[in-house]
């Protein structure tokens, strides 16, 4: 079991039925400790360790990743959520 482990996670966070709190996470994580977070509140990437830093300041030089980050609550979340939430609702 000696290696290591890398992973990307995407969340969509909210609370509300209309959506309008809903948060796009986008996190790296090396060994299960997070180093770099993407959050759309914030607009840009915050490095929590001198490696996520690092990358923090290359990935916020790109604009165009920016951008299409920002835009993820409206491509990715909301409609996925509008769909998971009419299919768990037509169930109750």
């Amino acid at each position: 079991a000696d290696g290591y482990y890398e992973y990307i996670m995407s969340e969509c966070v909210y609370s509300t039925s209309d959506y309008s709190d809903m948060v796009y996470l986008n996190s790296y994580s090396f060994n299960k400790d997070v180093f770099l977070q993407f959050n759309s509140t914030v607009g840009k990437y915050v490095g929590l360790t001198e490696l996520g830093v690092m990358n923090a300041e290359r990935f916020n030089k790109d604009p165009a990743l920016l951008q299409q980050k920002k835009a993820a609550v409206d491509t990715l979340c909301r409609p996925n959520a509008q769909t998971l939430d009419s299919a768990v609702r037509d169930k109750a």
